[in-house]
Order: C-alpha cells, then structure tokens, then sequence
C-alpha cells in the first residue's frame, strides 16, 4: 500500500495500527503509526511506529529481533484505522508473550481458544522447557534423551492412536492424538522447526491448485 492522502490523522498525526499475524489470524499488538513510520514500513517491508512516549520512531524488533515482516496494510472503510498483516517472527509482545492480549477480561462458557493458538501456546511452553531444562519435567527428560528417544514415542503414540481409532471411540481417540501430537511438537522442538514453518507447508499445500479429474475416455 502506498501512503494514502485520504488516511484521517488525530491531532498529533497519529493513526492506529492493529497488527495480525497473517498466519492465524491472531491479533499480535495496537501500536500507532504516522506518516513517516507508514513511509519506513512500506519501503523496508517491517514495522516502524511512533512511540508516543518516547516522542520518536521505533522500529518493532530492532533490539529483540523480533521483527515483524509486513505482507500487507489496509485502511479501514473510514481511513482512521489501519490492519497490518504481518509474519512475526518471535514473539510480538515485550513480555514474552506471542501477543500482547493475553491478559483475558470476560469469555463466555462456550467459548474455547482456536486449535491454531492452543498448538502455539504448547509449543512455547515446550520451548521454555528446552531452555530452563527444569528437573522432574517429562518434556525435559525427552529433550535430554534425544531425537532417538522422541521418535520411539512417536511411534508407540501413532500405534496407540491406530488402535483407539479401531475401537471407534471418539475420547479414546482424542486422548491419543493429543499425545501424538505433543510428541511431534517436542520433536520439532528438538530439531529446530518452528511450528510456523509447518504452518506454512500446510497452507501452501491449502493453496495449492488440485488437479483435475481425468476424464472417461469415449466406450
């Protein structure tokens, strides 16, 4: 998006940006942009905003390495707002949090986390595992024992979740696939790969463009 003439400022040249992750559609952080940080976003392809505390621009990440690559900007339908669609790389918030809205105000009973956030949320506790390595912990004992380790339990949670799916029992089956899947998330772990990378892989397979069915050849 180039800069926008039609964009509504506040008095001190200020318009809010929400920043998304482009992934899951998680909203990361509200920070406020003016035309200059706009401008800087645009032409390098990552986030600068306004501190207005600081009274200065502040590129996202420049200490933390937490950059956030922009991958698109859009104006609401008033131009007072901008959405800001970013791959984040890190976490957004200077907590340590993935996203800066975490501290949780009201939900209903009905309502659950998406299945995208509970992964990201279990994969950071695992990391934070990897790092503090803390004694008693099981991810600890796999990590310390190694990929050989992992990958056997990989296989005796795929064979358990085979024999639960047999049986046709829904919360048997539940029960398996979430140990099949913490295993692989510690096996990503312990290799290095983020879970974005697989994120990624899945919505590119998403994107990707099925091929045709043949068609029956003429009897």
């Amino acid at each position: 998006m180039k800069e926008n003439d039609n964009l509504t400022v506040d008095s001190e040249g200020l318009i809010p940006a929400i920043v998304q992750d482009s992934v899951n559609g998680d909203v990361l952080m509200l920070a406020y942009m003016n035309r200059e940080s706009l401008g800087k976003t645009v032409a390098a392809g990552e986030t600068f905003f306004w501190s207005r505390s600081r009274r200065s621009l502040w590129h996202k990440g420049e200490t933390s390495g937490n950059v956030q690559k922009v991958e698109s900007i859009t104006a609401d339908c008033d131009g007072d707002a901008l959405l800001v669609k970013v791959r984040q790389i890190g976490n957004a918030c200077h907590t340590g949090k993935r996203s800066c809205f975490f501290t949780e105000v009201h939900r209903t009973a009905e309502s659950q986390p998406s299945f995208g956030r509970v992964l990201e949320d279990l994969a950071a506790v695992i990391h934070q595992r990897n790092l503090d390595r803390p004694p008693g912990s099981y991810t600890t004992e796999l990590l310390s024992a190694g990929t050989d380790r992992i990958l056997r339990k990989i296989g005796e949670e795929a064979g358990e979740t085979i024999i639960a799916a047999k049986n046709h029992s829904a919360g048997e089956i539940a029960w398996e696939v979430s140990d099949l899947l913490y295993h692989l998330l510690v096996l990503l772990e312990a290799e290095g790969v983020p879970l974005d990378a697989v994120s990624k892989e899945l919505s590119r397979r998403a994107g990707a463009r099925l091929p045709d069915p043949p068609t029956a050849e003429p009897r």
